[in-house]
């Protein structure tokens, strides 16, 4: 029989010794194999849940639940309120604070090809076009001074091959208005309290060359006050965030959007070409795809057909497992 979320949530949080967050409440029930109960077509079903224990708190006096602390908010029953210690908050913030950093038996580089997919298949970051990418190799890089942060992990570019017409990609060509669009990603394992400022003025240093840039983390810490942090810094500066969720990559998203540039950094563009010889070959090659009306897929990296197999190999994690949710 079908529960509601809430339900769900009821089912778990009378069990608990702690108040859950709402993904742990999720993870709590996928572990007792309650979450079949639940009816969605949903790709995010913890989200949902998220969304619906919050407005439930904060909207119906007479919730079966109850919020505590905001670092991360947990929920609790509140026919077991009396069971929470006076200073709950404290406690909860300092276990939060203790809590270890996951880390993952892959590398960095591991998730190159998990990016690559994202971009070319998830429509709600390239709204149905072929975004192809192409990994710049840091080591080829000349080093020196200031220029550590100038190289991205990732480029990518779109240009309407398969959606416009021969005689009006050759038009464009010779217009100011070029159709001929760049992207550029750093790529981190995870965000949190302890990372999140240097890893997003990386982005910032070595993506703001592009029309658009973004700093990609397959782990992002859940919390209110961060996730506002980074939403903050994102509107600030520009650089959007890509959650790329290897235990369910068709349901990775951009948490915050990237500030769309009219225009390219075309100083930091040379600079870049003159010490990296894959960034310097990746323009080559969209230059002579674009000028020849064909796309060379050999040249840059390859899409995965079978991505759920190459994670569950090299990175060692199942499709729907929840690892890093």
């Amino acid at each position: 029989m079908a529960c509601s979320f809430l339900d769900l949530a009821y089912d778990v949080l009378k069990q608990s010794p702690k108040p859950l967050t709402y993904q742990e409440v999720w993870q709590t029930a996928r572990e007792k194999g309650l979450t079949p109960k639940i009816k969605t077509s949903g790709k995010t079903p913890w989200n949902t849940l998220g969304a619906q224990l919050y407005v439930e708190v904060r909207d119906n006096d007479s919730s079966r639940f109850i919020k505590v602390g905001k670092r991360p908010a947990r929920f609790f029953l509140k026919e077991r309120q009396a069971e929470l210690p006076p200073d709950v908050d404290s406690k909860l913030e300092k276990e939060e604070i203790r809590k270890p950093e996951k880390k993952g038996d892959f590398h960095e580089r591991d998730l190159h090809p998990l990016l690559t997919y994202f971009a070319y298949s998830n429509p709600s970051f390239n709204r149905g076009r072929a975004i192809f990418t192409k990994t710049i190799q840091h080591e080829k890089s000349t080093k020196s001074g200031y220029n550590e942060w100038i190289h991205p992990d990732v480029v990518g570019f779109y240009f309407p091959l398969d959606d416009w017409r021969p005689d009006v990609i050759e038009f464009n060509r010779l217009s100011d208005n070029n159709s001929l669009r760049l992207f550029s990603f750093e790529i981190k394992k995870s965000l949190s309290k302890g990372n999140y400022r240097e890893s997003y003025f990386q982005a910032v240093s070595n993506s703001s060359w592009a029309h658009e840039g973004y700093l990609v983390a397959a782990e992002i810490l859940q919390d209110d006050e961060f996730l506002a942090e980074l939403e903050r810094l994102a509107s600030s500066f520009g650089i959007g965030i890509i959650h790329l969720d290897p235990a369910d990559i068709d349901g990775s998203r951009i948490l915050y959007p990237a500030r769309f540039r009219e225009s390219l950094d075309w100083e930091t563009i040379n600079k870049l070409c003159e010490q990296n010889r894959d960034f310097e070959k990746f323009l080559q090659d969209v230059k002579i795809d674009f000028e020849s009306k064909r796309l060379h897929r050999a040249e840059y990296d390859e899409v995965i057909k079978d991505i759920a197999k190459y994670i569950k190999d090299k990175l060692k994690i199942e499709q729907g497992s929840g690892a890093y949710r």
